[in-house]
């Protein structure tokens, strides 16, 4: 269901690859019908194409159904009524996943069908899989990871070559990084919908976007990336869950990250995920996060795993949520980058020091005068604000951003 890029592209796999598919999964793996609003006249399967979903849902012969529209409607009801009636469902949809992934889960399990979704995230970099099976014997205590290419590259872009934010954002639309409308990157929702859906398969319980704290990169500027560099590190998107007794801090932002993690290296439009398991300890996931053939050949890897379970249901569940599990992100801990401009920027630093606890100054080179940029020790994200309310009024706070613990 769809022939967009993703959908083209499992198309191409299954096609190209269909002896080596149907030799790995003992029986050929056909596609049948495929479902757009649009004519697709040159394609090698121009004959199977078909407008009406019914076409679909009522074909005995169609066992896996594999969902690649994107967005919530219809692929949601479309999704509901195939796993409904009997069919596996396999998606790349990480905002369906996101925001019915546990209800969606408990219809594939009554059904005794299965619903898999492992490019959702991170594109072909083999993520759910491993943390659902490799990592199962862990107890997970904390996911970090840029988890959307868009926005790396865009601020790749700003540390690396100068650019503006909108130059930068600009380049990643002329070269296909980013869709016309970017605001599912540049936001944060993307890579929050992603480390809902991570949070949700290791701690058990659905975690709803509405219940993060999320925010993109908008408001980042070349100024807060160079005071990064000088500090020793780069600003990047981290999305990040960790558990916190029985409940989870999970959040969706802009980061300094320090240049000692392997994250503030990450390049271009990669992803990486950092997992850490209480016997594993740390393990890294790196690779492409989107692109047409990248997500396709995930896509491909869980049609093959339903045709190989067809009678045996894959036991990927986690329970619904009602926010109830997240801490409000005013709790959590952070030590905190705050640039200021002041006419007395060693009185200013002497105030900070008063009002946050030792601050550290970041030295830059080509600082202006008159301006200030300090990291505040560890504070709970309630009490930076409230200080932070005090120390403007000893001077002009322009910008602050979290220190990512990694």
């Amino acid at each position: 269901m769809g022939h967009g890029v993703v959908g083209g592209g499992v198309t191409e796999i299954l096609l190209k690859h269909a002896d080596q598919i149907a030799k790995k999964v003992n029986e050929e793996v056909y596609i049948k019908k495929v479902l757009d609003l649009r004519e697709f006249p040159d394609s090698p399967i121009a004959d199977r194409f078909t407008k009406d979903f019914n076409d679909i849902i009522s074909d005995d012969e169609i066992s896996v159904v594999v969902e690649v529209m994107g967005g919530l409607n219809p692929a949601y009801s479309f999704v509901k009524q195939c796993l409904e009636k009997g069919k596996s469902v396999v998606t790349s949809n990480k905002e369906l996943v996101a925001a019915k992934g546990a209800e969606l889960l408990a219809i594939a399990k009554a059904k005794n069908v299965n619903f898999l979704f492992e490019a959702s995230v991170g594109g072909a970099i083999p993520i759910i899989r491993p943390l659902h099976q490799c990592l199962a014997a862990n107890e997970i205590e904390k996911i970090n990871g840029i988890l959307n290419g868009t926005t790396n590259f865009i601020l790749n872009k700003m540390i690396n070559d100068n650019m503006s934010f909108e130059d930068a954002l600009a380049l990643a639309q002329e070269k296909g990084y980013a869709e016309r409308n970017p605001a599912a990157d540049i936001e944060g929702h993307d890579a929050c919908r992603k480390i809902c859906i991570l949070a949700a398969l290791v701690y058990g319980t659905h975690v709803y976007p509405e219940s993060v704290h999320t925010e993109g990169i908008t408001k980042v500027t070349l100024k807060d990336v160079e005071y990064a560099k000088a500090w020793g590190g780069a600003v990047k998107l981290i999305a990040s869950a960790r558990k916190n007794g029985s409940s989870v801090e999970i959040i969706t932002a802009p980061m300094f990250v320090s240049g000692d993690c392997q994250l503030s290296n990450v390049d271009g439009v990669y992803n990486e995920l950092l997992v850490r398991g209480d016997s594993s300890g740390t393990i890294g996931f790196y690779g492409r996060g989107a692109g047409k053939l990248p997500t396709a050949s995930a896509v491909v890897a869980d049609v093959m795993d339903c045709v190989l379970h067809k009678d045996v249901r894959r036991d990927i569940m986690w329970e619904d949520g009602t926010g109830a599990n997240v801490l409000p992100y005013e709790s959590y801990v952070n030590a905190m980058y705050v640039l200021c401009g002041a006419d007395d920027a060693a009185a200013a630093l002497a105030k900070a020091d008063e009002i946050f606890g030792k601050c550290e100054k970041i030295e830059k080179d080509d600082s202006e005068s008159g301006e200030l940029a300090f990291i505040t020790p560890e504070l709970a994200y309630s009490e930076f604000t409230a200080r932070c309310a005090e120390f403007g009024k000893a001077a002009d706070v322009k910008a602050t951003m979290r220190v990512a613990k990694i």
